[in-house]
């Protein structure tokens, strides 16, 4: 099982009111984490990842065991904490202004 925790705008569009917990079949890593996130949940399409690419969007972050892994390979398989639910898989809205 898998942990996600969502920034309170992706939350609020899948109508969700705490983290999500996922089941993935094989390893877990960004992309499987992601692909079963838009399977459980189809309105967060194209909101985390774009439509065409599957890159992630501008102003989104990912966070895993306290580490910035936003520009980590989507097939990098993520750590057994976070594979096993101990640690969550944090999408984070970034802030960007001056």
């Amino acid at each position: 099982m898998i942990r996600v925790v969502l920034p309170v705008h992706l939350r609020t569009l899948a109508h969700l009111d705490r983290e999500v917990e996922l089941h993935i079949e094989g390893q877990a890593t960004q992309r499987s984490v992601l692909d079963a996130l838009e399977t459980e949940y189809p309105m967060l399409r194209g909101t985390i990842r774009a439509h065409d690419t599957q890159e992630r969007r501008a102003f989104l972050r990912f966070f895993v065991c306290g580490e910035d892994w936003s520009h980590e390979l989507p097939d990098t398989p993520l750590p057994d904490s976070v594979a096993t639910g101990a640690e969550p898989f944090m999408v984070i809205g970034a802030m960007a202004g001056g």
